[in-house]
């Protein structure tokens, strides 16, 4: 594996004061990255205002992989401002750079993300994604079965 000392790593919360040009960036690379698990760009850019949240039922993080100024990596976690029923934190994306890859960079997002956050992390995984593996290596485990209605 090749050192990542060339790495750094940035969070980003409303106390940052984030751009809409800086959430612009973030979205356009997990639009690009988050192959076919992700979402539409107009998705990705509501779940990073809600994470950059100055509103008390609203807020969470992004965290930043880059190196030589270029986006790599990237996590966003939304505050469910729902404790005791429903864990605090929903991971909703996390994407890695696909020249990247399998250079540990995603473990350490996931490792600096659950450092970062307060409380528990719920996210959702497609049963055929190979990050799943990763997950509960860092000891996430399965508890239900979601179901979804959409209108």
């Amino acid at each position: 594996m090749k050192q990542n000392e060339s790495i750094t790593y940035q969070t980003l919360t409303a106390i940052n004061q984030v751009t809409q040009t800086e959430k612009q960036r973030v979205a356009k690379f997990l639009f690009k990255h988050l192959d076919q698990y992700g979402d539409t760009l107009a998705d990705i850019l509501k779940c990073l205002d809600y994470a950059c949240s100055y509103f008390n039922h609203q807020g969470g993080f992004i965290l930043l992989a880059e190196e030589k100024g270029e986006i790599i990596g990237a996590v966003v976690m939304n505050q469910t401002g729902m404790e005791g029923y429903i864990p605090e934190n929903i991971l909703v994306y996390i994407a890695v750079h696909k020249e990247h890859r399998g250079r540990g960079i995603g473990k350490e997002l996931m490792t600096r993300a659950i450092k970062f956050a307060k409380g528990g992390i719920a996210l959702h995984v497609e049963p055929d994604n190979p990050a799943r593996f990763l997950y509960e290596k860092l000891g996430f485990s399965s508890k239900y079965i979601e179901m979804r209605r959409t209108k």
